[in-house]
């Protein structure tokens, strides 16, 4: 039994208005009170703007709160982006890293990934480091290259298991209700904390939480958790209702 606590992680992406929000925030914290001592712990990162909200929704809860970036820089001329310390100041304890539709959409480099996660690590927060593969590189039996070099280029030197989570997203496979097979899954994960091994050392490699998420949902989520190297999830649409994501954890 590995010593590694599961995270279940929602990233609630560009999701909820204030009222939902609440709910959900505040649902998932009753759950997890009447829960009482979980063998899992729980995480929710919502848009930005609603943090405070979620943050005053989850008080006095075992809930741990996250965002879904940060900038590199501690602070400046930088319209529209939220400083590391400004997500930790907000209440965080977590900052989601190179999603897959930050590394598109707003084309983030490894080297910028890197330097986002350093910023979140310095601040005192958990950077979740994301990393994946398009479905072209898969089809090009490329899945452990990509996965390799962006293990190299994302995770910051000095990382440690306390301040780092990875995160494997198959691309191709969020939001497309498509995962890949256990086998597959397991395979990655274990050539992830391999990787992980030669950049911060077996001994943090081994306690280092790495979470699949590509379409994990409550019918998929106990044979993916089950798997040696998978140690939680990173859930995006089933994470958005209550029972879908409490029924994700309770896998755990």
């Amino acid at each position: 039994m590995s010593a590694r606590r599961t995270l279940i992680a929602g990233n609630w992406k560009m999701n909820m208005l204030s009222a939902d929000a609440k709910a959900l925030a505040g649902g998932l914290a009753e759950k997890l009170n009447v829960a009482g001592d979980a063998n899992f712990e729980m995480l929710v990162c919502p848009p930005a703007i609603l943090i405070p909200v979620v943050a005053d929704a989850i008080s006095g809860s075992a809930m741990q709160l996250g965002s879904q970036d940060n900038h590199m820089n501690e602070k400046g001329a930088h319209t529209g982006d939220t400083a590391a310390a400004q997500v930790k100041d907000a209440g965080c304890g977590y900052a989601i890293v190179g999603h897959s539709e930050r590394r598109t959409d707003h084309g983030e480099s490894d080297e910028t990934v890197k330097a986002k996660a350093a910023s979140a690590q310095a601040n005192g927060l958990t950077a979740v480091i994301c990393i994946g593969e398009t479905e072209a590189e898969r089809d090009a039996g490329k899945t452990l290259d990509v996965n390799g070099s962006q293990i190299a280029g994302s995770v910051p030197d000095g990382s440690t298991a306390a301040n780092t989570v990875i995160a494997y997203e198959p691309v191709w496979a969020i939001g497309t209700g498509r995962t890949p097979t256990t086998d597959e899954v397991q395979e990655v994960h274990a050539f992830i904390r391999a990787e992980l091994a030669k950049k911060i050392g077996q001994d943090e490699a081994d306690k280092t939480r790495i979470l699949y998420g590509g379409s994990m949902n409550p019918g998929n989520a106990k044979d993916l958790l089950a798997l040696a190297d998978v140690d939680g999830g990173l859930i995006g649409g089933a994470s958005l209702k209550v029972d879908d994501f409490w029924a994700v954890a309770e896998s755990a």
